[in-house]
């Protein structure tokens, strides 16, 4: 049976091989940086999108200000009448 020569332990001077981030995946996070800070200036530069419009308020009850978009919802009631 042929025996496999096993390298011997490694001097205390050799520093053990530190653990980094596979070169891919340093390039994938800088491209996507990049995107963000293109889309940001691209974003900043052309201005509110539609200046007319505000965010939720929130009404004296606490409750959103959205008042359903206008959506008629007539007839709709919770209780149907079941009994269980």
């Amino acid at each position: 049976m042929d025996q496999i020569p096993q390298r011997a332990a490694a001097p205390a001077a050799e520093a053990p091989p530190k653990a980094l981030p596979p070169p891919a995946l340093c390039g994938f996070l800088l491209l996507l940086a990049l995107m963000f800070a293109v889309s940001y200036a691209v974003g900043s530069s052309v201005g509110p999108v539609a200046p007319g419009m505000h965010g939720t308020r929130t009404t004296q009850d606490g409750t959103g200000g959205h008042d359903g978009g206008g959506m008629d919802m007539g007839g709709m009631d919770t209780d149907h009448g079941s009994g269980g």
